[in-house]
């Protein structure tokens, strides 16, 4: 039988297979996203099966298969209970879930995409920030790690730097006072450009330190409306309730 391997990482997703085993998606700091099984996870009593549920942030032992991995134990660090019991911090979290397994990818370093996951259900929580916030941070920075986003420095029409006042997704970043015309762009604020610029460059562990005025956030919201749509190919099944949430 192949060596266990030990891996830090977050249960994305979990779902019954058989009688009493369930199969989960987790997102590993050293393996990127990996399927495991963990055998006898639905047996009451059984050791794996707190820690075979979604959110479940810790260390866990598994050892390679064929087409898969399986799960031997667990050391659980964070369950995110209260994420999980809250309807809207739930709704958030679990869309947060499903936007990291749309872009995570086996054998890639999944670092960066795990500590975004955690310091943003840890933002839900601590409740400083609003959470449409959160996600607009949360989806940009994915993008970012991802490698594909918007420019938001320098005009994408002519490169200049100054008066950037607009976005354009069909441009895919920030447009100039010179360039917006004849465009279809949406106007930036200069603190929202600021806004979009911070989340680019600042590091995740600075990203939730800070907040905006509501029209500010609107037009943050408008701009990640666009983003995903053209960056992310599928309907996430989340969105319809974190949506009616929202409302």
């Amino acid at each position: 039988m192949a060596e266990s391997i030990e891996v830090t990482g977050m249960v994305l997703a979990s779902g019954p297979i058989g009688e009493y085993d369930k199969r989960v998606v987790l997102l590993t700091k050293e393996l990127g996203k990996i399927s495991a099984f963990a055998r006898g996870a639905r047996k009451p009593g059984n050791a794996l099966m707190a820690a075979c549920e979604s959110f479940a942030f810790g260390t866990f032992m598994i050892y390679p298969g064929k087409n898969s991995y399986t799960v031997e134990k667990a050391s659980i660090k964070n369950y995110f209970r209260e994420l999980a019991g809250d309807l809207e911090g739930a709704c958030y979290g679990y869309y947060f879930l499903e936007f990291a397994d749309y872009f995570a990818r086996e054998n890639e370093d999944g670092g960066s995409m795990l500590n975004l996951l955690y310091s943003s259900f840890k933002a839900i929580l601590d409740g400083r920030i609003p959470n449409k916030l959160v996600r607009v941070v949360y989806e940009l920075k994915q993008l970012v790690i991802n490698g594909e986003y918007p420019e938001f420095f320098c005009c994408t029409a002519c490169g200049s730097t100054e008066g950037l006042c607009g976005f354009s997704i069909s441009s895919n970043g920030a447009l100039c006072h010179s360039c917006t015309g004849g465009r279809r762009a949406v106007t930036l604020s200069p603190a929202a450009l600021y806004t979009l610029q911070f989340i680019v460059a600042t590091p995740i562990a600075g990203l939730y330190s800070f907040t905006v005025k509501p029209e500010v956030l609107s037009e943050l919201i408008e701009v990640m409306h666009m983003c995903v749509d053209n960056y992310v190919d599928k309907r996430m099944k989340s969105l319809d309730m974190l949506e009616l949430v929202d409302k």
